[in-house]
């Protein structure tokens, strides 16, 4: 069973940036889809950006695309999400979860990590 532990979260001003990370307990980590979720009050939960197991393969949503980089370094079983550039709508809940099947359906989650982003 995959268990992931997020940190990296905080208070920033807007225009600031922070980097989240996922560490991954379990063998296969490096053959999982990892994605980054967030969830701000009131909202549903949203989709971030998404790396296959390589790395060579990422995808984001508008809204975050030119400014968060997401990475992995299976090494260390951990994902990363850079976020440059953070405006107030950034702020949210951050999840990581795993796609072991690389068919967008996420069957792990993190805890989540807080960022609030002042404008």
């Amino acid at each position: 069973q995959v268990q992931l532990v997020e940190s990296g979260g905080g208070l920033v001003q807007a225009g600031g940036s922070l980097r989240l990370s996922c560490a991954a307990s379990g063998r296969t980590f490096n053959t999982y889809v990892m994605g980054w979720f967030r969830q701000a009050p009131g909202k549903e939960r949203e989709f971030v950006a998404r790396i296959r197991w390589s790395g060579d393969y990422t995808n984001y949503a508008d809204s975050v695309k030119g400014r968060f980089i997401i990475s992995r370094d299976n090494a260390k079983n951990t994902v990363y999400l850079q976020m440059n550039s953070l405006k107030p709508e950034d702020t949210a809940v951050y999840y990581c979860a795993v796609d072991r099947n690389s068919d967008y359906v996420y069957d792990t989650w993190g805890q989540g990590t807080q960022v609030t982003v002042s404008s």
